[in-house]
């Protein structure tokens, strides 16, 4: 496979997509048009036209997965694809009610490139269970793409000590998902993406959080640890 799982899209005060180029046209080789799929927002013409003006500024073209009528025909004839972050589960959603997902499985299975950012990289993990999305919709089941055999944990946030909130970290509702679960988790910091090329799976970007790495790593009956560059032996499935 050739993906690339970018925990976010925009960097704060930064452009869409401005931290992750190099590693954006590194997976698209020597494609020239990309499909966008932009399910995880509502306004999908807005959200298409934000995604071409970005790529158009790298020479992509980019076409909307709505806008050329079917759009399972769309991805099956697609030289990459791009799935944009929104909320998840509204994004699996529309996906299965569209008869997407085995389209989108094809294309990756085939070595095409798969782009995703936040929702779109939730959604090549094996479920959507570790997403910090609210369920607006119900998707009917949370069984994603499975792309990867692990969880992602998109936007992952350290806890602050210095903060007075009292409410559950990111750490403890992903313990939680241990507590019921065996299937490890990956926790991209913002910044960060897995980069999936036939069997290595490498941890890039730069964590926006000063002193912290990239991602770590969840395991039931483990503590996290922190985890960059080559993990395939860690991810191993």
């Amino acid at each position: 496979m050739n993906l690339l799982l970018m925990s976010n899209s925009s960097n704060a005060g930064s452009g869409y997509l401005a931290h992750a180029w190099d590693a954006v046209r590194e997976a698209l080789g020597e494609a020239a048009r990309l499909v966008f799929v932009p399910y995880a927002l509502a306004d999908l013409d807005a959200y298409t036209a934000k995604a071409r003006e970005a790529f158009a500024a790298q020479g992509i073209a980019v076409a909307g997965a709505h806008e050329e009528g079917d759009p399972a025909a769309t991805i099956r004839g697609a030289e990459a694809v791009f799935v944009g972050g929104g909320n998840t589960f509204r994004l699996l959603k529309r996906v299965r009610d569209l008869g997407l997902s085995e389209p989108l499985r094809a294309h990756a299975a085939a070595g095409r490139p798969y782009l995703g950012a936040s929702a779109g990289t939730n959604l090549a993990a094996l479920t959507i269970r570790t997403t910090n999305d609210m369920p607006i919709v119900e998707p009917g089941g949370f069984d994603a793409l499975g792309l990867v055999p692990f969880q992602i944990n998109a936007h992952y946030l350290d806890a602050d000590p210095s903060s007075t909130h009292a409410g559950e970290t990111r750490a403890q509702r992903l313990a939680e998902f241990h507590e019921e679960n065996d299937t490890p988790v990956l926790a991209l910091r913002e910044g960060a993406w897995l980069r999936v090329l036939g069997e290595r799976r490498t941890i890039g970007g730069q964590a926006v959080t000063p002193g912290r790495g990239p991602a770590l790593l969840f395991r039931r009956g483990a503590a996290p640890v922190e985890v960059e560059g080559d993990v395939t032996a860690l991810l191993a499935g």
